[in-house]
């Protein structure tokens, strides 16, 4: 690379439009937070899952959806607060000192197109034990009671709508301080390959500078990118499946095996990746994609309240799997997570040490780059065979909530226990009963809301299996077409 090359603000190569360009980038800006709203008030504790008036679309009416969906009395102003905001806020904070003060791995990424490296402290996964520490510390005291679990629980769409605010306010400040990257500035700013087409609304959703930093009194230098990553949100959405959990302890008086099931699966994930941090070093959201909307909103509102909402569901309308449907789920889950760490764990120890004994023995295809492209083993199997596992891992989480759906009929103030809740048919049995949930006319159609995370992921996976696609072929040209001929499937054999 020449030295003017390097020098050049404005990256010498670039590529198209992603997402649908400037449109696609606004529809999903726009569309993709209206469905996490629909997702909170369509589907409560209020009347069911889904809404009864949708059920019966002929009877549907303004004012009667309002009063099913849970619609704050002061309209749109409900649906934020300052106090949420206030503790939304503290827990960030929380999150920037424990990575400040916390002894951590500290490491170098990637070499950037000027040929530095830029220097990262890890500890997200030290940080998240400390907070749940404390977490279960007040629990042990006041049991499903805790403040954390109730605040959650009570302040779901204000919690929504507070994270969604600093996803835009981080996406606009980034975008704004792009333009103050500099030719040749000692910080190793830079702009993205494909966030500056001069579009305003699509550069600030995909995101113009690669690896935006600054720098904060007393905490120090933070990468706002990968603290994004792992940090706030993949923590959060473990808060926010034990805040169910509790909210069904406290409704029931117990815990169903399907919730648990969830929870467990899903803190596995959270915590699998916070420990295996230093490898997001080598992923497209570091290496490629600058820090726009696009990442701030998944990382920060999409993960952790989409990807909670079977928790969500079991705590309202627990249900029961029993020994052979929780061995069944256990199968699922154990065969999606050892595809996806053993694929994962290959590519890291081949790129970090390729004399280990454990993938010293892989073939593997040299390009004119000087990279090495694994042609057996996990990445023989396929081009991308850690997506198989991620998606077969997806199954585990929505299956657990069965044939879904339930309506809410409210009664006497008492609260029968979580034993005797359900019968055989999935209708709410004994009493006085506070409220009665019940399957009914919604058995079926709350999968549009608990099976969703399935299709949302494939879909996910592809697109960004379609991407490092472009990317790869970009970075490899001819090469990249004879490891192709190599390792024919994208991701699954066969099929895809």
């Amino acid at each position: 690379m020449s030295k003017s090359a390097r020098n050049s603000v404005v990256p010498a190569k670039t590529h198209g439009y992603e997402f649908g360009g400037p449109l696609g980038a606004f529809v999903t800006s726009f569309g993709l937070p209206i469905v996490c709203y629909l997702a909170a008030f369509l589907c409560n504790d209020v009347s069911g899952c889904p809404v009864p008036s949708l059920l019966h679309p002929r009877s549907l009416t303004l004012k009667k959806l309002k009063e099913e969906v849970g619609w704050p009395q002061d309209g749109l102003w409900g649906l934020a607060s300052l106090k949420v905001t206030g503790y939304v806020l503290l827990y960030y904070l929380s999150s920037l000192v424990l990575q400040a003060a916390l002894p951590g791995l500290v490491t170098q990424g990637t070499q950037l197109r000027s040929g530095a490296r830029l220097e990262y402290k890890f500890n997200a996964f030290s940080s998240a034990v400390t907070v749940l520490l404390g977490a279960a510390i007040g629990t042990y005291f006041e049991g499903p009671d805790f403040f954390l679990w109730t605040f959650i629980w009570n302040n779901y769409v204000q919690l929504i709508t507070v994270n969604l605010g600093i996803a835009f306010f981080l996406a606009c400040f980034v975008y704004h301080r792009s333009f103050s990257v500099k030719a040749g500035n000692k910080h190793k700013r830079e702009l993205a390959l494909g966030g500056h087409t001069g579009n305003l609304v699509y550069d600030w959703f995909i995101g113009r500078e690669l690896n935006p930093r600054i720098t904060i009194p007393v905490i120090g230098t933070i990468d706002i990118k990968a603290f994004c990553e792992l940090r706030p949100g993949m923590l959060g959405w473990v808060l926010l499946d034990l805040a169910f959990v509790a909210h069904q302890y406290k409704l029931y008086g117990g815990f169903s095996d399907s919730i648990l099931l969830i929870t467990l699966f899903q803190s596995v994930y959270v915590f699998d990746a916070l420990w295996m941090e230093p490898a997001i070093l080598s992923t497209m959201d570091i290496t490629t994609d600058g820090f726009g909307f696009m990442l701030a909103f998944g990382d920060l509102v999409w993960l952790p309240f989409i990807y909670s909402l079977q928790a969500r569901y079991l705590a309202v309308y627990p249900v029961h799997l029993g020994w052979q449907g929780v061995l069944g789920v256990l199968a699922v889950q154990g065969l999606g997570y050892w595809i996806f760490r053993s694929a994962n764990n290959e590519k890291n120890r081949f790129r970090t040490d390729p004399t280990d004994p454990r993938i010293a023995h892989l073939q593997y295809m040299k390009t004119k780059s000087g990279s090495k492209l694994l042609t057996s083993g996990w990445w023989g199997f396929s081009r991308h065979p850690n997506y198989l596992g991620d998606w077969i891992m997806a199954w585990s989480y929505c299956l657990p909530t069965g044939i879904a759906g339930y309506m809410v009929r409210h009664g006497s103030p008492a609260v029968i226990p979580l034993g005797d809740m359900i019968d055989d048919e999935g209708i709410v049995s004994g009493g006085p009963v506070k409220q009665q949930v019940l399957q009914g006319d919604a058995r079926g159609w709350g999968m549009l809301v608990t099976y969703f995370y399935i299709l949302y992921f494939a879909v996910l996976l592809v697109h960004r299996e379609m991407r490092d696609e472009e990317a790869c072929k970009r970075k490899y040209g001819d090469d990249w077409e004879e490891y192709k001929k190599k390792v024919r499937w994208r991701i699954l054999p066969g099929i895809y």
